[in-house]
C-alpha cells in the first residue's frame, strides 16, 4: 500500500504550509490516507522532510480546524472522516441558481460538505476567490465569467477536479464542462413559437447594455427576426418607454420582465393577447406570475444532478445543456 510522504518544493509559490496542507489534503482525495490512518508526527515529519516544528505544526493545526485531521495526546495526529469539501463558485443569486444548488445538494452524500460563493462578474473578486481555495477542496464547481474562453486563473486548479458551468470554453480541451447553447439553442427556441410569435406586429429583444449574458443570443435574435421577415429592436433598457398592444418581448433581466408586466397592468393590457412575453431563465415564480410566464431556459434541475454526477463519479464530461422553449399563457 502506498504510503504517505511529503517533499518540499523550494521553487513553488506556495508556502511550506500550504505545500504540507495540500500534500495531506491531495492524499486524502486520493485514498493514500484513509480514514482513521496517522500521519507522521511533528518530529517524524521535522526529519524527514527538514521544515520546521513549528510550521508542521501550524499546518497540522488548520487541518484540524477544517475537520480533515483530528488528534489525541497519545496517539498523535490522524485523519478524522473521508468527507469531501466541495467548492462552488456561481456568478450571483437567483431563483433558478437556487434549483440548481438544491439539486445538487440532494444528489450528493451528506459527508460532503459544500463552500458556496459568488463573483458578481467581478473579476478582482473572482481571481482572490479562486486562489483562496486552491489546494482546499476535493472537487470544484465554477461559473466563468467569459463565454468565450477560460479566466487564466481558473487553470491554477487541477482539471481533474474542476467543472465549468454555464459559460466558458477551454481551447486546450483540459477541463470539464456543462455549458449553455446562447445562439443556436435560443434561435431554435424561438423558431419552434413562431407561430405565436407572429400573432404580434413587432418582437423586441430587451439587452442591457451592461448584463453578462452573452451577446450570441442578439445575433440569434436578430437571425431568426430577418429570416422570418419579422419587424424587430433590440433595446438596451425600457425605463422609459411605454409597452403598447401589438409588441412581443424577449427579456434577458427579470427587472425587466416585472416592468412590462406592471405597464400591461396598468394599462389593462391582457398579457398573451395584447402584449406576448418570454423570459430567459425559468423560474418556480414564472409557472405562476400572469397564469405563466413563457421561457428559454434549461432545466436547472438536471443540471445540479449532473453536477452531483461529477462530484461523486468524477469522471469527465463536456456537454451543451439542452434549451427549450416553455410556452405558457404570456405569450
Amino acid at each position: 500500500m502506498e504510503q504517505f510522504t511529503f517533499k518540499l518544493d523550494a521553487s513553488s509559490s506556495q508556502t511550506k504550509i500550504q505545500q504540507l496542507i495540500h500534500a495531506v489534503s491531495e492524499a486524502i482525495n486520493l485514498g493514500i490516507l484513509k480514514d482513521g490512518d496517522f500521519l507522521p508526527s511533528v518530529n517524524q515529519l521535522n526529519r524527514e522532510s527538514g521544515i520546521s516544528r513549528d510550521t508542521i505544526f501550524k499546518a497540522y493545526s488548520i487541518l484540524k480546524q477544517r475537520s480533515i485531521i483530528s488528534s489525541t495526546p497519545t496517539k498523535g495526529y490522524f485523519v478524522s472522516s473521508e468527507s469531501y469539501r466541495v467548492f462552488i463558485l456561481l456568478d450571483d443569486f437567483s431563483a433558478f441558481k437556487e434549483q440548481l444548488y438544491k439539486s445538487l445538494r440532494a444528489n450528493i452524500p451528506d459527508t460532503y460538505s459544500i463552500d458556496l460563493l459568488f463573483h458578481h462578474y467581478n473579476p478582482e473578486i473572482f481571481n482572490q476567490l479562486i486562489l483562496n481555495s486552491l489546494g482546499r477542496y476535493s472537487m470544484y464547481i465554477v461559473m466563468n465569467i467569459d463565454n468565450k474562453s477560460l479566466e487564466e486563473v481558473v487553470r491554477k486548479i487541477d482539471p481533474k477536479k474542476l467543472l465549468i458551468l454555464d459559460m466558458g470554453f477551454d481551447p486546450k480541451n483540459e477541463v470539464s464542462s456543462l455549458t449553455q447553447d446562447f445562439n443556436q439553442a435560443v434561435y431554435d427556441c424561438l423558431s419552434s413559437g413562431l407561430e405565436l410569435i407572429q400573432k404580434y406586429q413587432e418582437f423586441i429583444l430587451v439587452f442591457p447594455k451592461n448584463t453578462p449574458h452573452p451577446i450570441e443570443t442578439i445575433d440569434a435574435f436578430n437571425r431568426f427576426c430577418t429570416e422570418h421577415q419579422l419587424k424587430h429592436n433590440v433595446l438596451e433598457n425600457i425605463d422609459d418607454r411605454e409597452v403598447q398592444p401589438g409588441q412581443a418581448y424577449l427579456v434577458i433581466k427579470d427587472s425587466d420582465l416585472v416592468k412590462i408586466v406592471k405597464d400591461c397592468k396598468k394599462n389593462s393590457y391582457q398579457i398573451g393577447k395584447d402584449v406576448g412575453i418570454i423570459s430567459y431563465n425559468d423560474s418556480p415564480m414564472k409557472e405562476i406570475v400572469g397564469s405563466g410566464i413563457t421561457v428559454i431556459s434549461t432545466d436547472f434541475i438536471r443540471l445540479g444532478k449532473d453536477c452531483a454526477n461529477f462530484i461523486v463519479n468524477k469522471e469527465r464530461v463536456n456537454a451543451v445543456m439542452p434549451t427549450r422553449l416553455i410556452i405558457r399563457s404570456s405569450l
